[in-house]
């Protein structure tokens, strides 16, 4: 073991001796007492009271003895709290026997951006002391973290923590981000044009064709097509292409737009037929930003905002309003309607069609939604629903209760079509291939191409036996619990897809939550992302390697320059919306050292390198290992730059939490 110290205990007795002289009464309190453990940074590994991490009761065990008091940890987590009137900070730090292997954890005390205390241990090792004092010191943290790029799942104990206090009792408070500037890495659109956006385009014989062709560059621009199919037609000034397309096919179109600057071509090719979504979705949702404070015309600025600030240009086009919305069902066809907070939703439809974009909503098969709002079941013919005075809990072993009697998947989807509805997020869990075919029918017969969004799917951590099911009946489902904006969060999210690839291809994909950039909240009160800006890079070039659907969780009203640079990065977008469709594959986990790799459809590889752990670190994407052969030529798609040709192996080195983004292709020797 190493530790260090800057103070002797000499010097603290003295310290307490002199308090006590001038008549302040000094108390001890627990750590435990101190802290707020469902406010954790990483809500997924929650320190507890009293008890070894995620158990319920198993005590404090370090080297075999045991611990009635402190607080424990899983590796990677770091409390914080305003100090206060608190002098000191004692305990006992430890590895916890619960921990599996000869994992070695490092423990830190740092207060004001000091290092008061270090301890380097290994599991069955003794306790280490830890006696520090805090005389003049604003904000403590303690943390434990791996060694290197080792990663573990270490449990770290602070057992017998208690603080030495003469006034008011330490705080618990956010952990604070580390100093990260937001450097924008995405280069300036050029001022001619450039056509953007997928390659690929599925609708279904008959239904209502809207595409809007996402080009930047100056304006005024005008847009032209080659090979556009009968029934379609291209407004020159707005480059939206709407009708509808009878006969099932395979049409090669070429997109044209032209300003004072030069011209642009593009080819999209449009299939006729059952499936739809053939890239994944692109857009916004209401709940990660306004939760339950949704209304219409939060909605409706929203919509004009993505247009205004030309995420559209880049092929943002879903505009999707989450729970909260429902009213009460009126007879005969019990068809739910909008409450008073969306008294106009055809008109709120048709607004939204006219900025060029698409409308989404929400719905269950449940009585009652998440939030408490009329489902889309009935426990009598009538549908009768009263709202009940707070959010509705619901026991999700009550599953027959939950589901009612009498279904309106029918009516709802009738409803949502003559609405103009484009998009369904169906929540509920777990789901029951009854209730998804019984939706995805009504939706396939009314009329119109509305994607089918599963949302939420349980057990979280693994594909079910159903997972085969909902690929063939819905377009997309969510793989993952909620999404909140910390690193612990995104990264359980992100990391765990692996076992999801075989169920994901064109028209149906993995879900791992909405994107948590920019000012998120879930209510009316918002606050700028936790993820620091380099996680934010994770965050996006993970989502796009996963062919994941992009549905953005802020306020569109509030973009700054560094989250528009994040999402209307043309060439890692394309990663996302490549027509193929592979899912990256984890190609190589190597401690906290990642490397995930997809397949595009040129034939190159689009690769991230992923540095997960809490400094930066230096490694290598090696062509061997990720079934490469040849020297490669590489092209950093954040900065947009080509970088040459490498003949084994590509190293860089990636910062804390970063990602080094590439895409590569078969080259001659450099």
């Amino acid at each position: 073991m190493k530790t260090s110290a800057l103070f002797p205990r000499s010097f603290l007795a003295a310290a307490l001796a002199l308090a006590a002289a001038r008549g302040f009464a000094a108390e001890t309190l627990p750590l435990g007492s101190c802290i707020e453990p469902k406010q954790a940074e990483n809500e997924l590994a929650r320190p507890a009271v009293d008890k070894t991490a995620g158990t319920d009761s198993q005590p404090l065990a370090i080297a075999g003895h045991t611990f009635e008091h402190g607080v424990g940890t899983q590796l990677e987590t770091t409390l914080a709290l305003a100090v206060n009137g608190a002098t000191r900070f004692t305990a006992s730090a430890g590895v916890d026997d619960a921990t599996e292997g000869d994992a070695t954890v490092i423990f830190t005390v740092e207060a004001d951006g000091k290092t008061l205390w270090r301890g380097e241990l290994h599991r069955g090792e003794a306790p280490a002391a830890v006696d520090v004092d805090l005389h003049g010191c604003k904000q403590l943290l303690l943390a434990v973290g791996d060694v290197g790029h080792a990663q573990s799942r270490a449990y770290a104990d602070w057992a017998d923590a208690t603080f030495t206090v003469e006034g008011d009792a330490p705080k618990w408070i956010p952990v604070p981000l580390p100093a990260e500037e937001a450097v924008i890495l995405t280069p300036p659109a050029p001022a001619e044009p450039r056509i953007n956006g997928p390659r690929v385009f599925g609708v279904r014989p008959g239904s209502p064709f809207l595409f809007t062709i996402p080009a930047t560059g100056d304006r005024p621009m005008t847009f032209a097509a080659d090979n556009l199919p009968e029934g379609l037609s291209l407004d020159a000034a707005t480059g939206r292409i709407t009708g509808a397309l009878a006969k099932p096919g395979g049409y090669d179109v070429t997109l044209h737009a032209k300003n004072a600057r030069g011209t642009a071509s593009a080819p999209l090719h449009v299939e006729v037929g059952e499936k739809i979504a053939l890239t994944p979705p692109m857009g916004w949702n209401s709940w990660n930003c306004w939760a339950t404070s949704v209304d219409q015309d939060k909605v409706l600025r929203s919509a004009r905002a993505m247009a205004a600030s030309g995420l559209t240009e880049h092929g943002w086009t879903y505009i999707n309003i989450d729970d909260t919305w429902q009213g009460r069902r009126p007879g005969p066809t019990h068809a739910l309607q909008g409450n008073e907070k969306f008294p106009e939703m055809k008109a709120l439809c048709d607004a939204i069609h006219a900025l060029g974009l698409k409308a989404g909503i929400y719905s269950t098969p449940w009585v009652t939604s998440y939030a408490g709002y009329p489902g889309g079941s009935a426990e009598n013919p009538e549908g009768t629903w009263t709202k009940p005075a707070g959010p509705k809990k619901v026991n999700h072993d009550i599953l027959p209760w939950a589901i009612g009697k009498y279904s309106f998947a029918a009516a709802d989807a009738k409803q949502w079509a003559e609405w103009g509805i484009d998009y369904l997020k169906y929540d509920w869990s777990p789901n029951r291939v009854p209730e998804t075919a019984e939706m995805a029918g009504a939706l396939r017969a009314s009329g119109r191409d509305i994607v089918f969004s599963l949302s939420n799917n349980a057990p979280f951590n693994a594909p079910s036996g159903g997972a085969a099911d909902w690929a063939r009946l819905a377009n997309c489902w969510r793989t993952t619990g909620d999404i909140r904006d910390t690193w612990g969060s995104m990264t359980h999210n992100g990391f765990s897809q692996d076992k999801w690839r075989p169920f994901a291809g064109p028209g149906h994909w993995n879900d791992p939550d909405m994107l948590v950039v920019g000012d998120v909240g879930w209510g009316p009160r918002l606050h700028a992302t936790r993820l620091t800006p380099n996680e934010q890079y994770t965050h996006i070039s993970l989502w796009c390697l996963l062919s994941s659907p992009l549905l953005l969780g802020c306020d569109l009203e509030k973009l700054d320059a560094f989250t528009l640079g994040l999402l209307t990065n043309d060439e890692v977008l394309a990663v996302d919306q490549d027509p193929l469709g592979r899912q990256a594959a984890q190609a190589v986990v190597d401690g906290r050292r990642q490397i995930w790799v997809k397949e595009m459809a040129d034939g190159s590889r689009a690769i991230g390198l992923f540095n997960l752990s809490q400094r930066p670190d230096t490694f290598a994407a090696v062509w061997s290992q990720l079934g490469l052969s040849g020297p490669q030529r590489v092209r950093d798609l954040w900065r947009q730059k080509d970088l040459g040709v490498f003949k084994d192996q590509f190293a860089a080195e990636i910062p804390r939490h970063g990602v080094i983004l590439i895409r590569v292709w078969p080259a001659s020797e450099p």
